[in-house]
């Protein structure tokens, strides 16, 4: 079964407010087993939502929407869907009935204009809305399915469990399920990973594809079967491949973060962890250095004078950032910490305008990343602090290994 998603409302449009309902049904969706291939967006318009329920029908088996079943003018998603499959609105004195008990339950005063949200396709199958005012409803035609759901979130998502997701299963005959895996990366690229298991993306079930994230990649894996367990049983060959070809990468899984992880193995050793940032707009890596447990912050400022004088260089250096070699300038930065601060594990970044360097240091080894941008861009601190992170998370796990 093919479904597509269309969310209703100007303010979605403008960025007023967050789509967080297609989303949300694309998951539940997907976990019984339905293709979700479109998600479409309209604003509160009638001849466009009626052409944008069209097109999705002439695509999809079935078209869920969002919004626009409220009791004011802009509210045309009851329309549309009439429009869309060539039928009248009906009144529904059961649904009015159901208005009105729902606003005394509220202890309010049912306006008049409520009474046009018991108006709903001909022919179509109403669903109660037990949370809210707004009736929803299902049309069936010969051409596809049309539900429609609130806007409001908390009353989307209880008709989605108690009624769409039951009304889809026993039209697909079965209890088809999707499951996923998500294998969380760091201290590789997207790309890297790609030439690892390209040959894996080409699969059709299960999938396998890539989620590039600031400073990390995730690696889901898409598996449909009848069966739960036949679908774990595909999950895990697929991961077993993977895990043989980028292992060494992987942190965790689902919503594990690679601070947590990387937490835990300095717990495990008893290790202290030192960190160093030198560049501008670092109150983001500061405050995420906050999570860990006993790190400290040595140094964590925008003066690159200072950096070079702590390493006995010239500070005047600074006024030709670009000559400088920031690789260069976080390794001595690491060594410096591990000898000041007695460290188990040093992290030192390095960026400005004309580059940045990230080095990950233990008693053991070394590891450094050097990179054509610099610190002015917004995402810097997190994207630099993730691999100095990951490097040093990889380190920190040898030595654990060993």
């Amino acid at each position: 079964m093919n479904v597509e998603i269309l969310s209703i409302g100007t303010e979605l449009l403008l960025g007023e407010i967050v789509d967080t309902n297609s989303a949300y049904i694309a998951r539940q969706l997907r976990d019984i087993g339905v293709n979700i291939f479109y998600l479409t967006t309209v604003g509160d318009n009638l001849e466009r939502i009626t052409g944008a329920i069209r097109a999705s029908l002439a695509r999809a088996d079935v078209v869920v929407t969002t919004g626009g079943l409220g009791p004011t003018v802009d509210d045309m998603t009851r329309q549309a869907v009439a429009l869309a499959t060539n039928r009248e609105l009906e009144f529904r004195p059961e649904l009015l009935d159901q208005i009105a008990e729902r606003f005394r339950q509220l202890g309010t005063q049912m306006s008049e204009n409520n009474r046009m949200q018991a108006y709903i396709p001909a022919g179509s199958i109403p669903v109660h809305n037990r949370l809210g005012t707004a009736p929803c409803f299902i049309v069936e035609t010969e051409q596809g399915t049309v539900i429609s759901l609130p806007g409001v979130p908390r009353e989307m998502k209880d008709i989605l469990e108690t009624t769409i997701i039951p009304y889809l299963r026993e039209r697909m005959g079965g209890m088809g399920i999707i499951k996923a895996q998500v294998l969380k990366t760091a201290g590789i690229s997207e790309s890297q990973i790609d030439a690892r298991i390209a040959d894996l993306m080409t699969w059709t079930n299960p999938t396998v594809g890539l989620a590039a994230h600031t400073g990390q990649t995730d690696i889901r894996i898409t598996a449909r079967a009848d069966t739960e367990a036949e679908a774990d049983r595909m999950i895990a060959e697929a991961e077993a491949i993977v895990r043989e070809r980028v292992g060494e990468y992987i942190f965790g899984t689902g919503q594990q973060s690679l601070d947590e992880v990387f937490l835990g193995v300095l717990r495990e050793k008893g290790w202290k962890l030192a960190v160093s940032y030198t560049g501008p707009d670092g109150e983001a890596f500061v405050q995420r250095l906050g999570q860990l447990d006993g790190a400290i912050c040595d140094t964590c400022d925008d003066d690159l004078p200072g950096l070079l004088a702590r390493l006995g260089e010239d500070p005047a250096k600074a006024e030709d950032a670009a000559s400088l070699d920031f690789c260069q300038l976080s390794r001595a930065e690491a060594k410096r910490l591990v000898r000041d601060t007695q460290a188990n594990v040093a992290i030192a970044i390095v960026t400005f305008d004309s580059g940045t360097g990230i080095t990950a240091l233990t008693e053991l080894e070394e590891r450094s990343r050097c990179y054509g941008f610099g610190g002015r861009d917004s995402d810097a601190p997190n994207w630099a602090g993730t691999w100095g992170m990951a490097m040093a998370w990889q380190l920190a796990r040898q030595v654990v290994a060993s």
